[in-house]
């Protein structure tokens, strides 16, 4: 079982930036594949970005590659997205999750999810 609670959301301008943070309890964290995932209002919760166990591995939606980064810590149990250009498409509440495949972009390839941290970004 692991337990994900985010941080980091809030209000931006266009162009801004935030980092989200993403605490995972457990002690098995490096075994778990790391995401972000997002959804806006009205629309379908979508992948962000994923990183491997090792965090060797990144894997990024066309849409924020270039302007995020997704990274891990697996001695303190996090993960992070740094957003960089934010734009205001960027709106959404977004997600951190745990997936024990190697390979993970699909909402359902994901075990636990934390409740979400808002984003806005403001034109």
């Amino acid at each position: 079982q692991v337990q994900l609670v985010e941080s980091g959301g809030g209000l931006v301008q266009a162009g801004g930036s935030l980092r989200l943070s993403c605490a995972a309890s457990g002690r098995t964290f490096s075994s778990y594949t790391m995401g972000w995932f997002r959804q806006a209002p009205g629309k379908e919760r979508e992948f962000v970005a994923a990183i491997k166990r090792s965090g060797g591995n990144t894997y990024y939606a066309d849409s924020v590659k270039g302007r995020f980064t997704i990274s891990r810590d697996n001695a303190k149990n996090t993960v992070s997205l740094q957003m960089n250009s934010l734009k205001p498409e960027d709106t959404a509440v977004y997600y951190c999750a745990a997936s024990l495949a190697t390979y993970a972009v699909r909402e359902d390839n994901y075990l636990y999810w934390g409740q979400g941290t808002q984003v806005t970004v403001s034109s």
